[in-house]
């Protein structure tokens, strides 16, 4: 089957053939996530609100923890953890998608969506010390955790693989 070709042929081969193929996804989950979280930097002020429709602000705010602002206010060692911890995962995804077929396109896409998100937090952690959040979703008085695109990748695609594991296979 791979007699007469090189080795570059026989690993691109091989990339195509995997879930890695679905790699574009991880890449447009950041260049949105990038794109937008500059524009929100160069048009709102911290903790400034811009209300787009009733129930959806933007809002910029900072969060140097992790979902939910967990552990926002602990003194720093956190940006550590969370970065080394999504490194570990974003290598482990890598993997996960290169033995899965590029026929495996449910749980391919939901990796990359996961990848995609956790990548373009851990570009904000590296560059500035702290997520950009910016989507505020409120009824009256009760705000939604401020959130951004690459945090919405990251549950999209969570959701997705427990649907994956959850639903019956056909």
């Amino acid at each position: 089957m791979w007699q007469g070709m090189g080795k570059k042929e026989i690993m691109l081969n091989k990339w195509i053939k995997s879930g890695l193929l679905w790699l574009w996804i991880a890449i447009v989950i950041i260049a949105v996530d990038r794109y937008t979280k500059t524009w929100v930097l160069e048009h709102l002020v911290l903790h400034e609100s811009l209300q787009i429709l009733p129930i959806f602000n933007l809002s910029l705010m900072f969060n140097t923890g992790a979902a939910f602002s967990f552990l926002h206010s602990a003194s720093g060692w956190q940006n550590l953890v969370f970065t080394s911890m999504a490194a570990l995962v974003s290598l482990f995804i890598l993997g996960w998608l290169a033995k899965l077929s590029y026929k495996e396109r449910w749980v391919s896409i939901a990796l990359s969506l996961i990848l995609g998100g956790a990548l373009g937090n851990v570009w904000d952690r590296l560059l500035f010390g702290h997520v950009i959040d910016f989507l505020d979703f409120h009824w009256n008085d009760w705000h939604f955790a401020v959130f951004n695109v690459a945090d919405s990748g990251i549950c999209i695609g969570a959701i997705m693989l427990i649907l994956h594991w959850c639903l019956p296979k056909k």
